[in-house]
């Protein structure tokens, strides 16, 4: 973690007032519509932010499924977050920094942008696919969880056709839910609730 990183960040009492919650949220658009508003989200030190319950950083946590199978893989030792090290992800994301252009007077668009530059980073898509906003997640039973918000995209793939680039990036391979159920304790906790929720994700990532 670079020492000056900036990333993009909710106060903690704005995301309150909106309703807290636990786990997986599917009301997406009640949240959506007020968190992505011109002067709610900000920039602050990355150093600061994961010491300071008080914010949460905002995460695009990406779920890839091909035919009922989804996207997992071990996080390596050169994971960003070294919390994460050795646990199994279905999730590929990142922080949003200023590097993505961010304009904080459309800032859903700019989100959208960075998402993509995002996956881009860590893995190749080599197959058409759609991008859907299903979810949002929280999670303050950790350390890691208390200073993130997550917000799920579910990519339904058409052919199980990726490639990794970065490093830190480790046993990539699709799983079927019941293989990851198997294997739940690896799981860092934000995989572990959408594995637990894939049905859902499944439908709402359907949805028109």
């Amino acid at each position: 973690m670079a020492p000056d990183e900036q990333v993009l960040v909710i106060e903690r009492k704005i995301f309150e007032q909106l309703g807290s919650f636990h786990g997986l949220m599917f009301d997406v658009n009640r949240y959506r519509e007020q968190i992505f508003v011109p002067g709610v989200l900000r920039f602050m030190k990355r150093s600061d932010a994961e010491k300071n319950p008080d914010y949460k950083q905002l995460i695009p946590y990406v779920v890839m499924s091909c035919d009922g199978k989804l996207l997992s893989y071990v996080r390596g030792k050169r994971a960003g977050e070294t919390r994460l090290v050795g646990n199994r992800s279905v999730g590929i994301g990142g922080h949003i920094n200023p590097i993505d252009d961010m304009s904080l007077f459309s800032p859903y668009d700019t989100y959208l942008a960075a998402v993509k530059r995002e996956v881009a980073e860590e893995i190749s898509v080599e197959t058409p696919y759609t991008d859907r906003i299903v979810a949002l997640l929280n999670d303050d039973s950790n350390e890691v969880g208390k200073v993130h918000l997550g917000i799920v995209h579910h990519w339904i793939l058409e052919a199980p056709k990726v490639s990794r680039k970065e490093q830190m990036i480790t046993q990539m391979t699709f799983m079927t839910p019941a293989e990851l159920q198997a294997v739940r304790e690896t799981l860092e906790t934000w995989s572990a609730l959408c594995v637990d929720h894939f049905t859902e994700i499944e439908r709402y990532g359907k949805c028109e």
